[in-house]
Parts: structure tokens; C-alpha cells; sequence
């Protein structure tokens, strides 16, 4: 009986990884479609196989070319990232393993934070950017996207680094390790999985925000999704020009998912089996 139920929930745990995987590969089928083909009712399943949307996206016949917003968004994310760990380790050390008064207080404070909607704040924000002058910089978008995702950071790292093994920071003590020390050669290696999970996760939130990015960026820092966007013009929904631009913008994101893939696993699942 038990291998029964396991069976059935096996299988019931591929139909549904098949049902959220059929878009992404339908996706990817119809940027090797021609346009012709992509926009049929219903759909061509054995249509010829073109490159003509990624030459489009790489901008063959238009000459815009995609790899200033892609520059744009490599930067913002990248940049933001190491800035979220940089501040949320330090903050997830001292609420997880040397804690101070309050700790539940300030988590919940962190998480806050996020209960407001991200449209609430964005007029707000258009305003002090263009006060400052800071419209259509990329490094606002770094202080956004730092300050969008780090209430997440320090909750996943506290719950990481609670799980790290007290006697060996103790030890490190007795040996004479400053806190430098311990949080280079300790506490980094320990939880080198729960920071992979964490960086990747804060790395494809910020390279797939769009709301901020639309509003805030123009021509110099427009990021990869606002450029997605220029293939739905007033003329109609070019189907196969999205697909290859939503294909190729996708990439980045599945190259470091699948580069951190162990590491990932290893963080979401730390603590989870005691």
C-alpha cells in the first residue's frame, strides 16, 4: 500500500512539473517559429524552425541592440545582490546567533516592510528621484533593488545561520578569532548554501523587476524586461519576437540557477530534517 501512494504521488508530482514546464517549452517552440507560423489558430506543432526572432531581438533589421539593457540589468543585479548579503549576514548574525533584545521584533519589522504594495511606493519614489536627480540612473535601481530585497535576505539568512553549530563558533573563540575572523573563515563556509539560495533568489528578483524599472528608466538605464517590452507595439503582439526575446532574457537567470543548483537545494532544505 505505502508503495502505491508513493507511486501515486510521484506521478502526481510530474504532471504537475510537466504542467509549469509546458509554457516555458511552448515559449521556447515558438521563437523558432516565423511569425506566420507563432500567431496560427490553433498552433503549428511541426512548423518550420527559423532564427529569424533572434536575429530581430539581436537587432538585425531595427539596429536596436539588446545588450545595453542586459548590461544594465548584469549591473543592478549583480551589484545589488552583493549588497544585500554584505548587509543582511551581518544583521542575520546578530538576530540568529548573538541575539539582541527583541530579535522577533525587529524580523517582523524586516517583514513589514514588504506588506506594502510596490505601486504604493512608487510615485513617492518617482518624486525623490527626480528631486535628486536620479531619474534614469542605474544606480538607483541598485539602491532600489538592494533595499527591495533585503527584508527577504535577512529572514532567509536567520533562519540559515541559526542552524550553524554553536561550538564551533565557541571554539573559534578560545582559539582567539575576532568577529572578522569568525564571520570570514566560520560562518561563511558553514553557510555557503543558505548564502548561494539566498544571493540567487535576490539575484532573479531584481533582474526580473520590471514596475520600478518602467517608470524610473528611460533610454541610458533601461533594463532587460522594460526592453521586452518595446516588442509589443501598437502594430500587434509580434509573437515570435517575444518568445525569442523573453528566451534569451531568460538565460542569465537559468545559467546561475543551474550553476548554483546544488547549493540551492542544500539552502532551501538546511533545517529542514533535524
Amino acid at each position: 500500500m505505502s508503495r502505491r501512494v508513493n507511486a501515486f504521488w510521484g506521478l502526481v508530482a510530474w504532471l504537475v512539473g510537466i504542467a509549469f514546464f509546458l509554457p516555458v517549452a511552448w515559449m521556447v517552440l515558438t521563437s523558432f517559429h516565423s511569425e506566420a507560423d507563432a500567431g496560427t489558430n490553433p498552433p503549428k506543432f511541426g512548423a518550420s524552425l527559423t532564427l529569424d526572432g533572434y536575429r530581430e531581438f539581436f537587432g538585425a533589421s531595427t539596429g536596436a541592440s539588446p545588450w545595453p539593457p542586459l548590461i544594465n540589468s548584469a549591473t543592478a543585479s549583480i551589484v545589488s545582490t552583493l549588497l544585500v548579503l554584505l548587509l543582511a549576514i551581518p544583521a542575520a548574525y546578530a538576530l540568529a546567533i548573538k541575539p539582541v533584545r527583541k530579535w522577533t521584533d525587529v524580523l517582523f519589522f524586516f517583514l513589514s516592510t514588504k506588506m506594502l504594495p510596490a505601486v504604493a511606493g512608487l510615485l513617492p519614489v518617482y518624486l525623490i528621484a527626480q528631486k535628486i536627480g536620479l531619474l534614469d540612473n542605474i544606480w538607483l535601481m541598485v539602491i532600489l533593488y538592494t533595499s527591495m530585497n533585503l527584508p527577504i535576505a535577512v529572514w532567509m539568512m536567520h533562519s540559515f545561520l541559526a542552524e550553524v553549530p554553536v561550538a564551533i563558533l565557541e571554539a573559534a573563540a578560545i582559539d582567539g578569532a575576532r568577529l572578522p575572523t569568525i564571520m570570514r573563515k566560520v560562518i561563511v563556509p558553514v553557510a555557503a548554501p543558505g548564502i548561494a539560495a539566498t544571493a540567487l533568489i535576490c539575484f532573479i528578483f531584481s533582474w526580473n523587476e520590471m514596475l520600478f524599472a518602467r517608470v524610473l528608466t528611460g533610454v541610458v538605464a533601461g533594463t532587460a524586461p522594460v526592453f521586452l517590452t518595446s516588442f509589443v507595439t501598437s502594430q500587434g503582439l509580434f509573437l515570435a519576437k517575444v518568445c525569442a526575446a523573453a528566451t534569451a532574457i531568460s538565460l542569465p537567470v537559468l545559467a546561475a540557477g543551474f550553476a548554483a543548483q546544488d547549493k540551492l537545494v542544500q539552502g532551501l532544505s538546511l533545517g529542514a530534517v533535524k
